[in-house]
């Protein structure tokens, strides 16, 4: 159980359309993002936030007491509720137990409900003590977009709908309509809460301030039953007939059924895979990431080929397969909609690589039994023609050019990972021919030679050069990019983790032997922490120890020493193979490098794994704390790579 004292943590809960709950261990809101109610009306785009949270308290004999905190600006905490948390778990789901009086207590929990855009809040009495309490709970609305604040307007409608348990409310035109379906009594009485503080909004160099409406209040008789509040987005019916309270019983019982069927860390892997049209796709991150190509194909392997969910991982490919454009695909689907941006070098790569993994998994796991449904020619054809593609020429110079190898890019992109950008500066253009692009270039096309003997001859005219060209002796590692701006024997010698992707993460190693152990020690020495591998190595021009401050600053150390978690996978497994892949050496490598990433799931993301961390001890983690690679890698690491 995580420490309450922790009480910045974040708990998530996600109900596999792109829509979701979040919030902190204290329940004070410290993102524009946290709600108890935030739904996708064309999954998993278009989110909107419904229900921002809620005011709560108990009347007694002895006067009111709050079970509820806010932060409102300049920055004091009102009313003083989380202070009363007495413990907090997230298993199955959030849970908070708060002291309320001698022997007295207040339990309160929460979920979503999968595959509607619904929440379930519950509160009971707990304890020896007897006494009368009435629980009064005041949701917080606004119905925005997810990334937008909201502020008091006239235009925001509080009046209400009521029949019997259910009251619906329609903030504004355009917007899902909120319904509340309760067991206790509801009163309209209209306030406008202003200026709450969002800290972490704050630390990032953006607005920080809201305003938020309350339509009423729901009035409950703790003492004599549990409390049942169940908010629903429009559209989402829970098809159900009888009271609030049998419909909360009915969900309880089959939510948690649903939850013990999952590992801790497969029901957090639970939360990324999403529908995305008739098919799937899987959200790159929560709480402000949408579905992200190159974040999908990387994250697939271990949120489902490793979690034994092979007809999802089916489903993804073959939905993201139909999106191939001159041998590219999409790296990002907008949020509002609108053509997809065809913008990533290694996107189109990975999707050959999960389709190679996913094939051999499936193959396994279900012989004999699953390549009768005509999937498999479709993801090969998606292959052969990312490959077709890439050797004619496409968008951003994208072309195999003569040694066999792949030059990308033009001033003012970024088409590699290293994808950060502040205005006009692209942080890491990386023009050339980068080194994990080669990698997965080379396996995708050693892929399609196992189905088209075609490939055959331009990778190994390919491997050989890449062997002859990207090795540094100097350093002991392998250059970053070579033919820097498409200049031949113009070579970056930057160290960063890229080459790791030669040794290991991928299918096949292009590097072996030796020189392999060199470069994975190298890359251990230089770049490895307790959270994964730093992006640049200390000492190197533009290090950037810590990733903070506004925009511009967080993306300017975004790929500048800023460690990402997920690398730990293809760094581990590289490790292992200049090993040997020894079972001594995966239990020394469980011990150091999967302990300290098991540890961190109590640290941030509650369950999950940080997307970013400061490349300095104390190595604090940042950007996003629910990521879909990052716990995707440490899976594979866990039941693959180690297995």
């Amino acid at each position: 159980m995580p420490d309450p004292k922790n009480q910045n943590a974040e708990w998530l809960e996600a109900d596999g359309l792109g829509g979701f709950a979040s919030g902190t261990v204290s329940g004070i809101r410290t993102r524009r993002y946290h709600a108890l109610l935030l739904d996708a009306a064309q999954p998993p785009s278009g989110r909107m936030v419904l229900v921002n949270g809620l005011e709560a308290w108990l009347d007694t004999p002895r006067g009111p007491v709050a079970i509820s905190s806010q932060r409102y600006a300049p920055d004091v905490v009102h009313p003083d509720g989380a202070a009363r948390i007495e413990s907090f778990g997230c298993e199955p789901w959030p849970r908070w137990r708060y002291r309320v009086g001698d022997g007295l207590f207040v339990e309160h929990e929460l979920f979503v409900v999968p595959g509607k855009s619904a929440t379930v809040l519950m509160w009971k009495l707990a304890g020896n003590a007897k006494e009368n309490a009435v629980l009064r709970v005041r949701p917080l609305l606004s119905g925005r977009d997810f990334h937008a604040m909201h502020h008091e307007n006239s235009a925001f409608r509080f009046d209400a709908e009521q029949n019997g348990e259910r009251v619906t409310w329609h903030p504004y035109d355009g917007v899902p309509a909120v319904i509340a379906r309760s067991n206790g009594r509801y009163a309209p009485a209209p306030l406008w809460f202003r200026n709450f503080l969002y800290t972490e909004e704050l630390a990032r160099g953006l607005d920080a301030t809201e305003d938020l409406a309350s339509p009423g209040e729901f009035t409950f008789e703790l003492s004599e039953k549990p409390a049942v509040l169940v908010l629903v987005a429009e559209g989402h019916s829970l098809n159900h007939v009888g009271s609030v309270g049998n419909l909360c019983v009915q969900l309880v019982n089959g939510e948690r059924q649903r939850r013990e069927n999952f590992a801790p860390l497969e029901r957090a892997a639970d939360a990324y895979p999403v529908r995305r049209g008739s098919g799937r796709t899987i959200i790159a991150g929560y709480p402000w990431f949408s579905d992200w190509g190159r974040d999908t194909f990387i994250a697939l392997r271990g949120l489902c080929l490793a979690t034994g969910r092979i007809g999802d991982a089916r489903d993804i490919l073959v939905e993201w397969a139909g999106t191939v454009s001159g041998g590219m695909l999409p790296n990002r689907f907008p949020d509002h909609g609108g053509p997809p941006e065809y913008n990533s070098v290694d996107a189109s790569l990975w999707f050959a690589i999960a389709v190679h993994d996913y094939l051999r998994t499936a193959r396994a796991s279900r012989p004999g039994s699953f390549f009768t449904d005509g999937h498999t020619e479709k993801l090969h054809a998606a292959i052969e023609s990312i490959l077709t593609g890439y050797t004619q020429g496409t968008r951003f110079g994208i072309r195999a050019d003569a040694d066999g190898l792949l030059a990308a890019g033009v001033p003012g992109t970024q088409l590699t990972w290293m994808d950060a950008r502040v205005g006009d500066w692209v942080v890491t253009p990386r023009i050339g021919k980068p080194v994990e692009v080669q990698a997965l270039w080379l396996n995708a096309i050693a892929i399609a030679s196992e189905f088209s003997e075609k490939w055959r001859a331009p990778f190994e005219r390919g491997r050989a050069a890449f062997r002859e060209k990207f090795w540094n002796e100097s350093r002991g590692c392998l250059f970053d990019v070579i033919d820097c701006d498409h200049k031949p024997g113009a070579n970056d010698a930057s160290f960063r983790p890229n080459q790791i992707f030669a040794v290991g993460g991928l299918p096949l190693a292009l590097v072996e032997g030796g020189r392999a152990r060199r470069i994975v020690d190298a890359v251990g020495e230089k770049l490895h922490t307790p959270l994964g591998l730093r992006s640049l190595a200390p000492g190197e021009p533009d290090y950037t120890p810590r990733c903070e401050g506004g925009v511009s600053e967080r993306d300017g150390a975004y790929h500048q020493g800023t460690v990402w978690p997920w690398l730990t996978g293809p760094f581990v497994e590289a490790w292992l193979r200049v090993r040997g892949n020894t079972d001594d050496a995966k239990r020394e490598a469980r011990e150091k490098f999967l302990a300290p990433l098991l540890a961190h799931l109590d640290d941030a993301g509650l369950g999950h794994v940080s997307e970013i961390a400061d490349a300095e001890p104390p190595h604090t983690p940042r950007g996003c704390p629910f990521q879909a690679w990052s716990l995707g890698e440490l899976l594979r690491l866990d039941r693959v790579v180690l297995g």
